[in-house]
């Protein structure tokens, strides 16, 4: 009877071992992510003689991720930005948005360097930008296709919730030629902004009572 109990306990203990791993692990599977801040187009994308502020507000990021394996997945996230006219310039002001397929390269556990609760992500992949003037400016809009890359640096408040830090740069497909005389584009933005936004990334699998 003893040997039957001993047996049962080490098995008890080693299934909640398991399991508190498993549980572990799966809070990494699926992840939401929404994240504030600024963008900076970058001025060779409006037509001759406009440009924009250097920074602008706000710059909204919204995503989910899911990891194939520990360092390798795919996320799927929207961005909203707006930014408006430079000093001496006609006044305008330009809603730019995304939406971006990425491939996801967490290296973390390979970087033996980090401080404990922090980590490094990459991502990259294509997408579409929509850019749309507002006021009566409306008919200078534009899509068009892009590639996104960027790194978040991570601070683990817990085992579900992390603080983050995201640079990406968003590259345009797209070209000028649309806007002869150049005031026809006045608003439109063809062509890379530069984004910089502070957020959080919350587990959306797996442990939800992990400390």
């Amino acid at each position: 009877m003893k040997t039957l109990f001993r047996s049962t306990l080490f098995f008890l203990m080693l299934f909640g071992s398991c399991e508190m791993i498993f549980a572990q692990k799966a809070t990494n599977v699926w992840k939401a992510q929404v994240a504030l801040g600024f963008n900076r187009p970058f001025w060779g994308g409006f037509v001759n003689e406009l440009n924009s502020k250097n920074l602008n507000f706000p710059t909204v990021n919204l995503g989910i991720q899911y990891m194939f394996k520990p360092q390798l997945g795919a996320k799927l996230d929207y961005g909203f930005n707006r930014f408006s006219s430079g000093d001496d310039v006609p006044e305008f002001k330009t809603n730019y948005s995304r939406i971006n397929a990425q491939f996801v390269y967490d290296p973390t556990t390979s970087l033996g360097f980090l401080p404990q609760r922090m980590g490094v992500v990459g991502h990259a992949g294509p997408g579409i930008s929509f850019v749309k003037p507002l006021g009566n400016l409306g008919d200078n809009k534009q899509t068009y296709a892009n590639f996104m890359a960027g790194v978040e640096l991570h601070y683990a408040m817990s085992e579900t919730i992390s603080l983050y830090g995201d640079l990406s740069y968003i590259y345009g497909f797209t070209s000028l030629d649309d806007y002869d005389p150049p005031l026809t584009g006045l608003g439109a933005f063809n062509g890379n902004v530069l984004t910089a936004t502070l957020g959080i990334t919350f587990s959306l699998s797996g442990c939800y009572t992990c400390n």
